[in-house]
């Protein structure tokens, strides 16, 4: 005997049987029949109720049930028992002397393995009782096999999804040492930016996906020349009208990914620097017709870049950085953002201790980047 058949045998005369039946002499009869044949794990029950409990506390292999029962019938215990194996048909035999054909068509119409009518014969009953162990143990073997494949297929979709969180959190990286900015600046504000949008009414996937865009808001700097990204003075008016174009060129380079979260980020990228009052930049978009997510990044971002240490200014103390954004209310800002800004400044300021830079990690940077945030 080959040991995949020896392990089929295995699984078959180990497999868990019910018997369900009210009269006590039909359960011992039939129990001791199936030991004869070899079956080792056999339950007999004469109450159908509390065999339904013990269906709901513990999977089956095979059920063998009377269809005339007191309490409830058999079409009422299949149905009970149906909803223990959703998806999967009920691995039930009925036993039972009603032979008019209503009660076998509602019977198999529901989903059962067969159907015996009494009295029947031992062979006929042990060749039925075989055949539906071997049908329910592939099909156990047949769901483990798929369960392990969909573990396997979540730990590599999770893997494909870090790898590309970790390539956009690489990318954001550039950008911001092109501009000599810190990478806890990126993290601090796009965990802002999660838990603003998680007040705001996002569930919490697309806040995490937020979360992930939001670093990628400022890779646009990559195609500012360096004359300007890094001048150590104040911009021309000209030089500040090529630096606003960063946002137009991360819009460029994120554009026609076919990811939901590059083409987040890019939204955020074009318009996390308009303004609720239309004086922003690169399209001057006014009120709600900027993206919510582009609002709520532009909260975050600025309120790091006020609260965080530079060699070109000190941190702004919070009442002061708090005051600018509420200033800016109606003007720079979503009013309701900014409410809900004051309502979790509490949790925003845990947030900034734990990513906080460390001592000596304030990045070098140019003097026009003082005041750009205002």
């Amino acid at each position: 005997m080959s040991e995949a058949i020896h392990e089929l045998e295995a699984d078959i005369r180990w497999a868990r049987i019910l018997i369900v039946d009210d009269l006590a002499a039909n359960v011992e009869m039939l129990q001791e029949a199936l030991e004869i044949d070899g079956y080792a794990n056999i339950v007999g029950c004469g109450d159908p109720v509390e065999a339904l409990a013990m269906i709901e506390a513990g999977r089956f292999d095979l059920i063998l049930l009377d269809m005339r029962m007191p309490k409830i019938d058999g079409h009422e215990f299949i149905r009970r028992a149906k909803l223990r194996f959703p998806g999967e048909q009920v691995p039930i035999l009925v036993l039972t002397a009603q032979t008019d054909e209503e009660t076998r068509r509602r019977a198999l119409a529901a989903g059962v393995r067969d159907f015996v009518t009494k009295p029947f014969l031992l062979w006929e009953l042990q060749h039925r009782v075989r055949n539906a162990l071997e049908m329910q143990v592939h099909a156990n073997r047949m769901r483990r096999v798929n369960q392990e494949l969909e573990i396997r297929v979540r730990l590599r979709t999770r893997d494909v999804e870090d790898t590309r969180k970790e390539v956009i959190r690489r990318l954001a990286s550039a950008g911001e040492f092109r501009d000599n900015e810190t990478g806890q600046h990126v993290v601090r504000m796009s965990h802002f930016a999660h838990r603003l949008a998680v007040g705001a009414g996002y569930d919490e996937a697309d806040a995490e996906m937020l979360r992930d865009a939001a670093p990628l808001h400022d890779i646009g700097k990559v195609g500012i020349p360096d004359a300007i990204l890094l001048k150590p003075g104040k911009l021309t008016p000209e030089e500040w009208t090529i630096m606003q174009r960063h946002a137009e060129i991360g819009g460029q380079i994120l554009a026609d990914s076919g990811f939901l979260l590059l083409d987040l980020a890019r939204t955020i990228a074009l318009t996390h620097h308009e303004k609720w009052d239309g004086s922003g930049y690169p399209a001057r978009l006014r009120g709600e017709a900027i993206p919510l997510a582009g609002r709520i990044v532009a909260i975050a971002d600025v309120f790091d870049a006020l609260t965080s240490e530079r060699p070109y200014k000190p941190a702004w103390p919070i009442d002061k950085a708090v005051a600018l954004i509420t200033d800016g209310a109606g003007h720079h800002f979503d009013p309701a953002l900014v409410q809900l800004f004051t309502r979790e400044l509490p949790a925003l300021l845990e947030i900034r201790e734990l990513f906080r830079d460390v001592d000596g990690a304030a990045a070098a940077g140019p003097a026009w980047a003082a005041s750009v945030a205002s």
